[in-house]
């Protein structure tokens, strides 16, 4: 079939099932947005490229398909950086799909070049320059595998514009056999029989949830193994909603801002099952002090995370979807009754300290508690609903205080922390997911920084209701600079200018504020039942810790508790 190269792209992203892509236009891509034109194919146009990468990511993330964005050469493409980067230290399938200047001015400083293959390489799977549009049918079938396929995320495809210009002969290939890249899916079943053997002899026993479980769609597996096994259980942030937060034997979220119960169960636990997981700082502390009593089982599917921070006594390298079902199976033989009497005094010891230490919160008078704003919406938004956050105090809170009951129902920022994320992610959800409630909760500090997709929301007409933790402090900079800088607020206060309703208000977006706790309830209610789009700007206590907290340096039994 005789087509341009850019109506060949959208051939291509019609192949791969692709439903939508977000993007903003630009000199080098306009023939690609005139072959959009012509195919009547979905686009979200956002007002920053950063936007659209974000709004890619939260669409991933939300459905497991491969998100997909466009931008234009120079500025358009380097303003991808940050989200490609996002999605790359999440596992987000992405392929972000740019414009290049003309192959004869490549490498000399052309109006609006840049290097974007080797300015994306460190956070990338993989990338390419397409200067022969014979190449290009090719390179798009390899870009969706690799960025779909073992651990997922991010590929980018930058296309010359002469390409994008070009006739020729369009066949779309079949198959993809790339002689450097094959992933992997099944490992050695004995490892598994290892593993389970090892969880048969433990008396203090844990699991650790991670991400990897999300991405790959293995929940429900994880779950008939905690219910056959009785095994105490803890998240990491990417982990929540794998395990409903509110089963008596999950602990909530571990680490630096995790609970008692499960920082002083990885302490005091003779072993550890980490699935799906990275043992990221955030999560182990001082690694030499973490579980130091724990024989450590690692499931992974990228061997080059397995003993990278913490040593694994037992590793079992494959996909999810292959080691979770057989680990479930072996387990299997050995009846509940049997799994759950081995561990009856750790489990007892295991919720003891849930009842001891529960996470708790001071009311402060006059002031509005930005956890309780946490447990009001938890309360009011149960089914059906997603949550987005931004990065920040905020975004603890939510980890701490929601009730997540479903997998890819939190939608966040973890391995990057990316202010700027929520905005934008929640359109890319909302988009996907239109009979699904999409919930944004957010900061004074991050909502400013994609607030221009404020604009996006409306002219879409996307219901996304935004709740802002207004404290008028960088918050989480706050809290650091309160606990160890000697409360020297070096341009951590936002001065509470902006005025929250009215920009939402001069973009389309309905806006509310609610200051006084008696007040919460019927707000956050109200914001639900409109039928639109909602801000409200819930002013809260600029002095509010995020709690328990370990500080820098401390072990997970090191904690500076709540209440």
């Amino acid at each position: 079939m005789k087509m341009l190269g850019a109506e060949a792209v959208i051939e291509c992203l019609k192949a791969e099932g692709v439903e939508m892509v977000f993007g903003y236009p630009g000199g080098c891509v306009l023939t690609l947005y005139d072959a959009l034109f012509k195919a009547n194919f979905p686009h979200v146009l956002t007002r920053h490229e950063q936007g659209a990468v974000h709004a890619a990511d939260g669409y991933a993330r939300a459905t497991g398909k491969t998100g997909v964005c466009f931008a234009t050469s120079g500025p358009g493409a380097t303003n991808l950086i940050t989200g490609i980067a996002t999605a790359y230290m999440d596992s987000v399938p992405l392929v972000a799909i740019t414009g290049q200047v003309g192959v004869a001015v490549i490498g000399k400083d052309a109006f609006q070049e840049a290097d974007v293959c080797g300015i994306t390489t460190p956070v990338t799977k993989h990338n390419y320059l397409v200067k022969r549009v014979q190449d290009l049918p090719r390179v798009m079938k390899e870009a969706f595998y690799i960025a779909r396929t073992g651990r997922p995320g991010p590929v980018v495809v930058d296309i010359s514009r002469d390409v994008f210009n070009a006739a020729f002969d369009f066949v779309y290939p079949e198959t993809v056999n790339l002689r450097g890249y094959k992933p992997l899916f099944a490992g050695e079943t004995a490892a598994v029989e290892q593993a389970a053997q090892a969880l048969a002899e433990a008396k203090r026993p844990v699991v650790f949830v991670g991400g990897g479980v999300t991405i790959s769609d293995t929940a429900e597996e994880l779950r008939q193994l905690v219910t056959h096994t009785g095994f105490p259980v803890f998240s990491s942030l990417m982990g929540l909603g794998c395990v409903p937060s509110d089963w008596p034997q999950h602990l909530g979220m571990v680490g630096m801002h995790g609970t008692y119960a499960a920082n002083m169960a990885t302490m005091e636990c003779d072993l550890l099952l980490g699935v799906g997981v990275r043992f990221d700082d955030r999560v182990t502390s001082l690694v030499k002090d973490f579980a130091p009593k724990a024989k450590i089982v690692h499931l992974d599917i990228d061997p080059a995370e397995v003993n990278k921070n913490v040593g694994a006594d037992l590793r079992v390298v494959g996909d999810l979807r292959w080691s979770l079902p057989l680990l479930c199976q072996i387990a299997a033989r050995r009846s509940k009754t049997e799994w759950q009497n081995s561990i009856i005094a750790w489990s007892a010891r295991v919720q003891a300290w849930k009842r001891e230490q529960p996470l708790v919160y001071s009311q402060e008078a006059n002031w509005i508690m930005p956890q309780a704003v946490i447990e009001t919406v938890s309360r009011l938004t149960q089914q059906d609903t997603v949550i987005v956050t931004d990065v920040g105090q905020h975004q603890m809170w939510t980890a701490q205080y929601y009730n997540f009951t479903r997998e890819r129902t939190l939608l966040t920022s973890g391995g990057l922390g990316t202010m700027g994320y929520g905005l934008p992610a929640a359109i890319g959800a909302q988009k996907s997911l239109p009979d699904k409630n999409i919930v944004l909760i957010t900061g004074d500090g991050s909502i400013m920084m994609n607030c221009q997709e404020l604009a996006t929301v409306a002219d879409n007409e996307l219901p996304i209701k935004i709740f802002v933790m207004n404290n008028q402090v960088l918050g989480m900079v706050s809290q650091w600079q309160r606990m160890f800088y000697g409360e020297r607020y070096s341009h951590s206060s936002t001065k509470g200018r902006t005025d929250f309703v009215k920009l939402a208000e001069a973009m389309g977006v309905t806006g509310l504020r609610v200051s006084h706790p008696e007040d919460l309830l019927p707000t956050v209610t109200k914001a639900l039942q409109i039928r639109g789009p909602v801000l409200v700007d819930v002013l809260v206590p600029p002095t509010e810790d995020v709690l328990p907290m370990v500080p820098p340096g401390g072990r997970l039994d090191q904690m500076v508790l709540g209440g």
